[in-house]
């Protein structure tokens, strides 16, 4: 063999060794038992809502039911292109929540570009009703 075809074989033969090796030998050792203060839950009743998933930076549970038809509603009333997918309003209402709740200074203009979609741009008097029509249910975060 020439020292070309050498060297390539002893590359390849030390990158095979490489990739077999591994740093996690998780087959050898025994896996790690909890420790008891591990699996207790240190949430209260008195909780605050900020360890509530659905509260997290100000974004309040989805909602349902007769909450999430007046929602909507209340999206249609100032554009029905808002609710052509009523799945992604209320994710971006939930959103949207996240902007009023920390009382962003551009929060018109979030609204504006988080509604907006190919088939509608939202106007800047639109952003204003949206925040304004869904002000009540952010308050719920």
């Amino acid at each position: 063999m020439n020292r070309a075809t050498m060297t390539t074989l002893a590359a390849l033969a030390l990158a095979a060794t490489l990739t077999a090796c591994s740093s996690d030998d998780s087959s050898t050792k025994p896996a790690k038992t909890p420790t008891p203060s591990a699996t207790v839950s240190k949430a209260s009743p008195t909780a605050s809502k900020a360890s509530d998933p659905g509260a997290v930076a100000g974004i309040p549970a989805a909602p349902t039911g007769q909450a999430r038809t007046d929602l909507l509603a209340a999206l249609r009333k100032v554009n029905p292109a808002l609710v052509a997918d009523p799945d992604k309003a209320i994710d971006n209402t939930r959103n949207q929540c996240s902007a009023i709740n920390g009382k962003s200074p551009k929060v018109d203009d979030v609204a504006q570009a988080r509604f907006s979609n190919s088939t509608h741009t939202v106007s800047p008097t639109e952003a204003k009703q949206i925040n304004t029509a869904i002000g009540a249910y952010c308050k719920t975060a």
